[in-house]
């Protein structure tokens, strides 16, 4: 039975702009509640074929029953080493709706969210040995300093990790409202809910490698693409979006440009998408939160 997971975000969207060949194979880097699988498979005929890839368990409870279909128990950073097990050398599309599933946020023994109180975990993958506990009570100052800069955007990233250093040495930091009380001598009251979201996103994006994965998931697109599949991401903060835009403009994650023999630009894309697409007014009533996505498409050459 198909449980309540997850909402697709901008689903038609993202779904005609894989312009699907009902004949094609095509893949889903982030199943979890199998909303944007399920659309794709409407799509196919029955020649077509789906790869729809998730690392948490939980998500498998979601699988359709479907010949076409096939679930891969994996992160979506093994794109091609999984395909090439399945003898799939090649694809039509690629789809992927980063970030985190309303399942992870609404299952508070998860730990995703700071709202109630859980074990400090954050593990998207269940058989991961690193959790958010461990992050925060074994990191050195200096390496909390980096990660809540460089992965939650805070401000004074220092601050927070003197902060998280100071309680720890009264007792360990293990729950989610642990963290909360450990920060709270440098949470600005006036935009508590946003700092908060930025450390727990730091947090979740460390523990889970969720840029490094983004970065080898899209690299590998480019080996496993036909030339004229299309890669379709939804990201939902600026550092996933930045990394996606880049890529798609320019076949490297600092959207540097590069020019043949002839000054002729080099890139292995042709973009879809000039400008990112957002929610509509309809969809973020339906779903608030839809409000952070980020839609962008291309095509490879």
């Amino acid at each position: 039975m198909t449980t309540v997971y997850h909402t697709p975000v901008l689903l038609e969207e993202s779904v005609s702009l894989l312009d699907i060949d009902p004949r094609g194979t095509y893949v889903d880097l982030t199943f979890g509640g199998g909303g944007h699988s399920r659309r794709i498979l409407e799509s196919l005929g029955p020649e077509g074929r789906l790869f729809s890839f998730d690392q948490d368990r939980d998500a498998e409870a979601n699988r359709p029953d479907d010949p076409r279909f096939c679930f891969v128990a994996s992160n979506f950073r093994f794109l091609r080493g999984q395909l090439r097990r399945a003898g799939v050398p090649a694809v039509d599309g690629i789809l992927a709706d980063l970030g985190v599933s309303s399942h992870h946020f609404d299952a508070t023994e998860r730990g995703f969210s700071f709202r109630g109180e859980a074990p400090l975990d954050m593990r998207m993958n269940q058989r991961g040995e690193l959790n958010a506990a461990k992050v925060v009570n074994s990191y050195d100052n200096a390496a909390l300093t980096r990660i809540l800069g460089d992965w939650g955007e805070i401000e004074t990233p220092w601050k927070a990790a003197n902060c998280i250093e100071r309680f720890r040495a009264g007792r360990p930091i293990l729950t989610t409202a642990d963290l909360v009380e450990a920060v709270r001598p440098c949470t600005p009251k006036k935009e508590e809910a946003k700092f908060l979201t930025k450390l727990f996103q730091a947090l979740r994006i460390e523990v889970n490698g969720e840029m490094e994965a983004l970065k080898m998931a899209l690299e590998q697109s480019l080996k496993v693409l036909r030339p004229g599949g299309r890669l379709v991401v939804i990201s939902y903060h600026s550092l996933e979006d930045r990394l996606v835009k880049n890529f798609m403009k320019s076949g490297n994650f600092e959207g540097r440009i590069e020019k043949d023999f002839f000054g002729r630009t080099e890139t292995p894309f042709e973009l879809v998408t000039r400008k990112a697409a957002v929610p509509s007014a309809g969809e973020l009533e339906r779903n608030p939160r839809s409000r952070s996505a980020r839609l962008r498409a291309a095509v490879k050459r």
